[in-house]
C-alpha cells in the first residue's frame, strides 16, 4: 500500500518553491503532484482528482484566478492560494472567486500544514457531515484516509479507499455502475464495469474477513452496488 494519505496538487512556476513544497509535504505524509503552468494544472486536476490544491496566482501562461474559476466549474476541491501578492484586494478577490484560504509567501511550513489539515477537515465535514464515518464494524477516517474494521487498521490502496469512501458516504442508496465509475475513476471509465467488479471484490475481502458480519456491500444485479446500513441489517 502507498502510505501517502492525501494527494495535493501544487501549481507553482517557481522551481525553488516546488522543491521546498516537496520536502514539506513528503515529510507530512502527503502525496505530491506538481506542475509549473496553468494548462498542465487543468489536465492534472482532472486525471489525479487531488484532495487539495495549492495554487500560486502568478503563472507563466494564465492567471491563477482562471484556475480557480475552471476548478469551481466542476469540483469543490479545497484550494489554498500561495502567493507573494499581499494586498487585501488580491486576497478578497481570490476568496470571492472560490479559494478556501490564502497564505502569503514567504510562509512557515508549520502554518501551511495547519492550514492544509484544516481545509481537509472542513472538506470532509462538508462532503459527509462529519470527518469520520462509522457503519457497524467499519470506520473510515475521511481526513487521514484510514480504514478500520473492528478498530483494526486495514491497508487500502488509494483507489480502493476512494471507492470505499464513495460507498460509505452514500450508504443505504443503490448506486449504478456508471455513477460509481464516473465519481471514482472519471468520465473516461464510465463503462468499465469489469474493472469495478474487481475492486468491489478486493474491498469485500478486506472488510468481510475482519468484520464477522454479512457483507456490507450488496450487488444489485445488472444495476450497481449498495452499501447496507449496518444498523438496519441488525434489526
Amino acid at each position: 500500500m502507498n502510505k501517502k494519505k492525501n494527494t495535493i496538487l501544487v501549481i507553482d512556476s517557481d522551481i525553488q518553491s516546488q522543491k521546498m513544497m516537496k520536502i514539506v509535504l513528503d515529510d507530512a505524509d502527503f502525496n505530491l503532484v506538481d506542475c509549473l503552468t496553468g494548462k498542465q494544472a487543468e489536465r492534472l486536476a482532472v486525471s489525479t482528482r487531488p484532495d487539495l490544491v495549492l495554487l500560486d496566482l502568478d503563472l507563466p501562461d494564465i492567471d491563477g484566478g482562471d484556475i480557480i474559476t475552471a476548478l469551481r466549474g466542476w469540483s469543490e476541491v479545497p484550494i489554498i492560494i500561495l502567493s507573494a501578492r499581499a494586498h487585501d484586494n488580491d486576497v478578497v478577490k481570490a476568496l470571492n472567486m472560490g479559494a478556501n484560504d490564502y497564505v502569503i509567501k514567504p510562509f512557515s511550513a508549520n502554518i501551511l500544514l495547519a492550514r492544509i489539515n484544516a481545509s481537509l477537515r472542513s472538506s470532509a465535514v462538508k462532503e459527509a457531515g462529519e470527518p469520520e464515518l462509522v457503519n457497524g464494524p467499519l470506520r473510515v477516517d475521511l481526513v487521514r484516509h484510514e480504514v478500520f474494521v473492528n478498530d483494526d487498521l486495514i491497508a487500502f490502496t488509494p483507489k480502493e479507499y476512494n471507492l470505499l469512501r464513495y460507498l460509505i458516504i452514500h450508504r443505504g442508496k443503490m448506486l449504478s455502475h456508471r455513477d460509481i465509475l464516473k465519481a471514482v475513476w472519471g468520465d473516461g471509465h464510465a463503462d468499465d464495469t469489469q474493472y469495478l467488479r474487481v475492486f468491489i471484490g478486493q474491498i469485500r475481502e478486506k472488510i468481510d474477513r475482519k468484520s464477522g458480519v454479512p457483507s456490507l456491500i450488496v450487488t444489485e444485479a445488472g444495476v450497481g452496488y449498495r452499501m447496507e446500513n449496518a444498523e438496519i441489517m441488525a434489526l
